[in-house]
């Protein structure tokens, strides 16, 4: 989810004056190499998460629908603890799959 400072456009030669010259201190939501590898850990984490989650709601039939719309909440809650500001990639990412998980096990509409 971290993006790196690429040159998309073509490059100037000129002096540090021209507009198109990039630099870490004009882009300062660069993130460092320890940083990127703690968000990555945390993007498998929440990955593993979310698996786990979906294989029990599967394969656990004594497993009731309150008890599994609880985990799925949980799972959101994780979620959005471990990445506040990123609920729009959640709900783009993950709820559709485990909306999906419920409606299929337990034949909701």
């Amino acid at each position: 989810m971290g993006l790196t400072d690429l040159p998309w456009g073509p490059q100037s030669t000129a002096g540090p004056a021209s507009s198109n010259h990039l630099t870490t201190e004009a882009h300062p939501l660069a993130q460092s190499p320890e940083e990127l590898q703690e968000e990555s850990r945390k993007i498998r984490r929440l990955q593993m998460v979310v698996n786990m989650v979906m294989q029990v709601i599967l394969q656990d039939s004594t497993l009731g629908v309150e008890q599994a719309s609880e985990m799925v909440a949980d799972t959101r809650r994780v979620a959005l603890t471990m990445f506040p500001d990123k609920e729009l990639a959640f709900n783009l990412l993950f709820w559709p799959r485990l909306q999906r998980l419920m409606r299929e096990r337990y034949r909701m509409q």
